[in-house]
């Protein structure tokens, strides 16, 4: 069988589903020929006017027309925002697949009013884009609540959505030894007595970040040894007023955005991983965490059940009072904190690249003997 895979424009998450994706494929069907396309990189950050519209060009009509110039078995477009290039091959005759990893902007448009320049111009593009998925011969989601906002935001039928969960990269694992953990929190001036609280991701308003500093705040306040490592998007404006207006300086600290050996160690040298999002399309973060043995305390909305199953704590992302006591909970019980580093670790056998690409491989070929 041949498969065409349409990759996006460098974007790191969806980077990781392609990467994944497509080495699990090789391992399980390596008899297959599979064609990586990737439209012609252009800088995001510039505020050159001729770099705009040539990235305009590329992604509306420059790497769609490259893609429909081929010929496969399948066509399988791997980000949902790039629907539109269905449109391209709904004539061929070949089937064409959309993976769905979430419809976030129509809940949350600070996504593209914070990102880009003319967040007007740049919705209604995603809305074309997203649309034209109601085209595709089937739509591929990484979670059941995907899958419900896709049938109810978009119209598609559920017998033409298959939920296909995201995997865990396998470098993300317990350290063979707790060494570079250990130096990593001595480096960061962190105790062995210090609870240190972790999150990952973005700082858009459904990553609730401002709950995770309000249970800091009451830790700190119950005179609890804590401490709060941020990786990926600074802390907001907003944050950074609440952490001086509560005297948090000496209680948070941001990471930065390390690379993937670094962030390992980080999984591994924190305590528990804070993921209380209000929405998300699936939750890889919880995995990472679960499979370098760090426990997770997570939402009981959207997708992180799913993703979470009884090997992490579920709560009310907004009552911040019942997250901290999860937290004081998971402190002094070690025999519970055990159990969980245990699920995690179990769960996580469940999420990875290989049975993704089985999944997905079966669906390509249903579709193909249609």
């Amino acid at each position: 069988m041949r498969v065409v895979i349409a990759r996006s424009m460098p974007n790191f998450s969806m980077d990781v589903y392609a990467d994944g994706l497509i080495s699990g494929l090789k391992t399980v069907r390596p008899n297959w020929e599979i064609l990586e396309l990737i439209p012609r990189p252009i800088d995001r950050s510039s505020h050159s006017l001729f770099l705009r519209v040539n990235k305009f060009y590329e992604r509306f009509w420059g790497f769609p027309n490259q893609i429909n110039k081929q010929t496969a078995d399948i066509f399988h477009i791997i980000d949902h925002s790039e629907g539109h290039i269905v449109n391209w091959l709904k004539n061929k005759g070949r089937p064409v697949i959309v993976t769905c990893h979430d419809l976030i902007n129509y809940f949350y448009s600070e996504h593209i009013q914070g990102s880009v320049k003319v967040p007007l111009v740049s919705n209604s593009l995603w809305l074309h884009s997203v649309q034209a998925m109601k085209h595709a011969n089937h739509i591929i989601t990484v979670s059941s609540e995907t899958a419900k906002d896709t049938t109810q935001i978009l119209n598609i039928e559920p017998t033409r959505i298959t939920v296909i969960p995201n995997a865990v990269e396998s470098i993300f694992k317990p350290l063979p030894n707790k060494n570079p953990a250990e130096s990593f929190r001595q480096k960061q001036g962190i105790s062995s007595e210090t609870t240190c609280l972790l999150n990952v991701g973005g700082n858009f308003a459904r990553k609730n970040i401002d709950t995770i500093l309000k249970v800091v705040k009451i830790l700190k306040q119950k005179q609890v040894p804590i401490h709060f490592w941020r990786v990926g998007s600074p802390f907001t404006e907003d944050n950074e007023k609440f952490i001086q207006s509560q005297g948090l300086e000496n209680h948070v600290s941001f990471l930065g955005k390390p690379d993937k050996s670094t962030l390992v160690q980080i999984y591994n040298a924190a305590d528990i991983l804070m993921a209380p999002s209000l929405y998300e399309g699936f939750g890889i973060t919880i995995l990472e965490a679960m499979a370098c043995g760090t426990p997770v305390i997570t939402s009981n909305v959207s997708a992180m059940p799913e993703v979470a199953g009884d090997a992490g704590i579920l709560v009310n992302p907004t009552d911040e009072q019942a997250i901290a006591d999860a937290v004081y909970h998971l402190q002094n019980n070690p025999v519970y904190y055990q159990e969980l580093v245990k699920k995690g670790l179990e769960r996580v056998k469940l999420f990875t690249w290989e049975k993704t690409a089985e999944k997905v491989a079966e669906v390509y070929e249903k579709l193909a003997l249609k």
